[in-house]
């Protein structure tokens, strides 16, 4: 349970900050000083953004989210069930930024669901989680049951 209330923070996390990121630099590249493209200027306009201040924020906990998760469970369930936060994006952008989403995307985005649900099918039934295997001691080093220590 805690693995998807992880997950679920991380997921919403990413796909805010990501929509206030891209609100944020639409609105800074609409300026008239920017409308020749990227410049040093821009970056430190962004810096001075809230908007950006709040993304950053909430990215720092989905990477927080993101580490626990991989403490505890394995890469192969945590990667693809953070890519649920895809089909979140194209919502938000499509919802709040007013970005148009054609057919295609929106049948992409449901593929990508579709991947998620046959991914968190596979996962271990038992709840258990697998331990991390100790690596082999270094040729000609001692183990601590060898050494008397254990």
């Amino acid at each position: 349970m805690k693995t998807a209330i992880v997950i679920a923070v991380a997921v919403i996390a990413q796909a805010v900050g990501n929509t206030l990121f891209s609100k944020a630099m639409k609105s800074i590249a609409a300026l008239p000083s920017f409308s020749d493209g990227f410049s040093l200027m821009m970056l430190v306009e962004a810096f001075r953004t809230p908007l950006i201040w709040v993304g950053v924020i909430l990215l720092l906990i989905f990477f927080a989210c993101y580490l626990s998760a991989l403490s505890w469970a394995d890469l192969s369930f945590v990667l693809p069930a953070t890519a649920s936060g895809y089909i979140l994006n194209v919502f938000l952008a499509h919802q709040y930024l007013g970005e148009p989403v054609s057919p295609s995307r929106w049948f992409g985005s449901v593929l990508i669901v579709a991947g998620i649900i046959l991914v968190s099918w596979s996962r271990r039934k038992s709840g258990e989680e697998v331990p991390v295997k100790a690596e082999a001691p270094a040729q000609g080093t001692k183990t601590p049951e060898q050494r008397g220590m254990a």
